[in-house]
Order: C-alpha cells, then sequence, then structure tokens
C-alpha cells in the first residue's frame, strides 16, 4: 500500500489482520474490538480475518501477542488506512 503520509509508531490507523484458523466472533472485545468474519473453504484451512481501528502501534502489538499466545499463525498484517491522530485534530 503506497502511503502518501509518513507514519510513526503513534499513528493511528486501521489494519487488518489475516490469520490461519478460526477465531470466533466473541474474541472482537477483547481484541481492541476489531470485526472478526472467517474464510471457511473447502479442502483449506480456515483463515480468519480482522479489520479494526488501532490508536497505535502498541494497540496493534497487544492484539498480535494475544493471537501469539491463542496459538493463531499470522498470515498478514497490513495498515488499510492512516487516521489523523488526537493531536494533529486538537490544533
Amino acid at each position: 500500500m503506497p502511503l502518501s503520509t509518513s507514519i510513526t509508531f503513534d499513528t493511528p490507523g486501521v489494519y487488518g489482520i489475516r490469520l490461519q484458523g478460526f477465531l470466533d466472533e466473541s474474541w472482537s472485545d477483547r481484541l481492541n474490538g476489531v470485526e472478526i468474519r472467517v474464510q471457511d473453504l473447502p479442502d483449506e484451512p480456515p483463515v480468519s480475518v480482522l479489520i479494526g481501528h488501532f490508536v497505535d502501534q502498541t494497540a496493534l502489538a497487544g492484539v498480535l501477542n494475544t493471537l501469539y499466545d491463542l496459538g493463531y499463525p499470522l498470515l498478514t498484517v497490513e495498515l488499510l488506512e492512516v487516521q489523523p491522530s488526537r493531536r494533529a485534530r486538537t490544533r
């Protein structure tokens, strides 16, 4: 994804996370309120797709650590949209 602006560790954004396995939607609240969808195709392992807003990359890392602790292999992590920071909005 080409970026038109520089980002830092504290830049808010929408991230997409794909992992192998079935992750139930009930985990959304424990994972920063992300939307969880499961792609379950015949003859292929299920893939869970998580999309959510993260206030910074520390929040993203927290979700990734939880997924690691649960034993889900990550397939991709992608920045989908950069959002204005709270600091930029208050100036």
